[in-house]
């Protein structure tokens, strides 16, 4: 069996608070769900998510470029709209 160690460090309140409320909803410890990620990482040497600085990339350039597209394609009665599956309509 391997050695366990103790790890302490600090998290906002709220993100804690957060964290325990999403682990108790899938039935794990906090202390499971980040031997779960050190595991990951270990294994795999990079971290399991995308993580990047600058902004949300829904605000880049490029998004905001095709957005204001559609909106075009909108004012000029160019865009088709269609009822989705997924979109419950009351």
């Amino acid at each position: 069996m391997a050695h366990s160690v103790s790890v302490n460090f600090k998290l906002d309140y709220d993100v804690k608070k957060s964290m325990e409320q999403a682990c108790a909803d899938m039935g794990l410890s906090m202390s499971a769900a980040f031997t779960i990620f050190a595991k990951k990482v270990g294994r795999e040497r990079r971290i399991p998510f995308e993580v990047s600085a600058g902004t949300d990339r829904f605000y880049s350039e490029s998004n905001i470029r095709y957005l204001e597209g559609i909106m075009q394609d909108i004012k000029n009665g160019k865009a088709h709209f269609e009822e989705h599956e997924l979109i419950e309509v009351d």
